[in-house]
């Protein structure tokens, strides 16, 4: 059973990985590169790239949700089968990225979404246009490093999972001690 959980682990931890690299460093760029331009037209580069972006941005949210909480499950899992508690590090490592990950999605992205609407917006003045933009490039360089840190917090789990503590469930830990 503990090979099973320790795959489901590092599979789970693997997928986010992966996903996170690829969102940020693949299909991020991919939506605002030069052939994305070419292929929505000058005109329309500007705002749809953007909203394709809005899109994608929600279904790795709700990815990067349900890896994290299937991480916690694998967490509570251990504990059942191994009757130990988890490592304090992995649980407030875990937590840490959960609840920034659910205020980047629940808070920012929605306050970023506002901002890219009143940017591209034919009601607004074109001073109003500037500052949603301003307002806008400024917290996209906030979520920007949210993510980097994020990435790395993934990274930092990752090597907990293949890397786990030796457990000293029937053996104390003072017994060999000289």
């Amino acid at each position: 059973m503990i090979g099973f959980l320790r795959f489901i682990g590092i599979v789970n931890a693997a997928i986010w990985l992966g996903a996170a690299i690829f969102f940020s460093f693949g299909a991020g760029p991919a939506i605002f590169s030069g052939a994305m331009r070419t292929l929505l037209g000058e005109n329309n580069f500007p705002y749809f790239s953007g909203a394709i972006a809005r899109i994608i941005l929600n279904s790795y949210f709700h990815f990067n949700v349900a890896c994290g909480v299937i991480a916690l499950l694998h967490l509570g899992a251990e504990k059942l089968y191994l009757g130990r508690p988890p490592s304090k590090f992995t649980l407030g490592l875990l937590a840490g990225m959960l609840a920034i990950t659910l205020a980047g999605g629940l808070v920012l992205q929605p306050k970023m979404h506002k901002l890219h609407d009143r940017m591209y917006s034919q009601k607004l003045s074109a001073d109003d246009r500037a500052a949603a933009k301003h307002s806008f490039v400024m917290w996209h360089g906030v979520s920007q490093v949210i993510n980097l840190f994020v990435i790395g917090g993934i990274v930092l789990y990752v090597w907990r999972v293949n890397n786990p503590p030796d457990t000293t469930r029937f053996v104390r830990p003072g017994k060999f001690g000289g």
